[in-house]
């Protein structure tokens, strides 16, 4: 992948759009990560954003990864931690560094990547599950789903970060194929 650090941006105004439009009903359905609720999942990925932006610039987060990130205000939450994050990869040696992770520390271009997937991953999930499809970059989830299929993704599977690969339907557009890649079993569309 050409530029990571341009995916990531790409990644966090996608999903900025998508977290502009959920509304308060939507907190409480269920997310296509299981057992999780959109608001679940959103406060994983705000937290995420948060703890990685701390990371890479030697600050302290604040929180652990299951604190209460997103608080009562979703899309400031969410907001706040896309510009900690942006800000913080796009630091001259963000990939020159080593990153700490909950399971080891990782060279900076595989935690780009990781945290590339993140946000596109659960970028799409918060799509899919509040009808907001439309805004989805699928050349972005193409892309990222070209570079999983091409490395161990199994490595990823084995701790249960994802599940197993389920069935895309023959036709699926780009996110949908992403999705099933990471285990997500969707409904039709």
């Amino acid at each position: 992948m050409t530029n990571v650090i341009d995916r990531i941006d790409r990644a966090l105004d996608m999903t900025a759009e998508i977290v502009a439009g959920i509304r308060p009903d939507h907190l409480t359905a269920p997310s296509p990560c299981t057992g999780w609720t959109v608001r679940d999942e959103l406060n994983h990925l705000v937290g995420g954003m948060r703890i990685f932006a701390a990371e890479l610039s030697g600050t302290d987060a604040g929180a652990g990864h299951d604190a209460d990130w997103v608080g009562t205000d979703p899309q400031t939450a969410y907001a706040t931690a896309a510009t900690l994050d942006r800000a913080a990869w796009n630091r001259p040696a963000a990939l020159a560094s080593t990153v700490r992770l909950g399971f080891g520390t990782v060279p900076g271009p595989m935690a780009a990547l990781i945290h590339l997937t993140e946000v596109v991953v659960h970028g799409v999930d918060l799509a899919v599950v509040t009808d907001q499809e439309h805004l989805v970059d699928h050349r972005l989830c193409d892309d990222l789903l070209a570079v999983m299929r091409g490395m161990d993704f199994d490595a990823f599977r084995r701790p249960g970060m994802f599940g197993p690969e389920a069935l895309a339907p023959t036709g699926s557009p780009a996110h949908r194929r992403l999705l099933a890649f990471a285990g997500r079993e969707l409904q039709p569309s």
